[in-house]
């Protein structure tokens, strides 16, 4: 049991060390954020620390491109728009969609997420989501400022998320 747990830890270690610098997946890409216009003052949030994350990992500011649209349900079209391009070679899209009370929120977030992942597999451009729907969000001052952290978190798991796609890709690109 123990030579397997080390072999595990072993392997595990090995993989960490060859696994590609994102440095110069970050150096050497283009991406594009897009935030709805709901909620800035949380979503920005997101925002604002993936484009930290990502200029700190190595990428200048100038090869990220900003777009916003009017709510969560238009982010898919726009993310297929940049997509088909080629201008860009990853897009992340970020919103805080809200159950107002009518259900309307689940059919908001369903329809934006299926149509994030339909647009990365038509299109073989990585399309990365900070589009969250709390069960519970009242705006108060508590939530808004779990909420405003807790997007924050996610900024920099989606661009950790979108430098790990990136340099995943051109590992099977180098394949040939």
């Amino acid at each position: 049991m123990n030579q397997t747990s080390t072999a595990v830890v072993s392997s595990i270690s090995s993989a960490v060390a060859t696994a590609p610098a994102w440095g110069s997946v970050a150096r050497n890409s283009r991406v594009a954020v897009i935030c709805a216009s709901w909620h800035t003052d949380v979503v920005h949030q997101a925002r604002d620390a993936l484009v930290g994350e990502l200029t700190q990992q190595g990428m200048p500011a100038t090869q990220i491109a900003h777009f916003d649209v009017p709510g969560a349900f238009e982010i898919p079209l726009m993310a297929k728009r940049l997509a088909l391009s080629g201008h860009f070679d990853a897009i992340i899209g970020c919103a805080l969609v809200v159950n107002g009370g009518i259900y309307r929120h689940e059919f908001v977030s369903s329809a934006v997420i299926d149509g994030l992942m339909r647009v990365q597999l038509d299109t073989d451009v990585p399309v990365l989501s900070a589009v969250l729907t709390p069960r519970d969000f009242h705006e108060h001052a508590d939530h808004l400022e779990f909420f405003r952290a807790h997007f924050v978190k996610k900024g920099v798991e989606v661009a950790q998320s979108c430098l790990g796609a990136m340099a995943q890709l051109q590992r099977v690109q180098a394949l040939g």
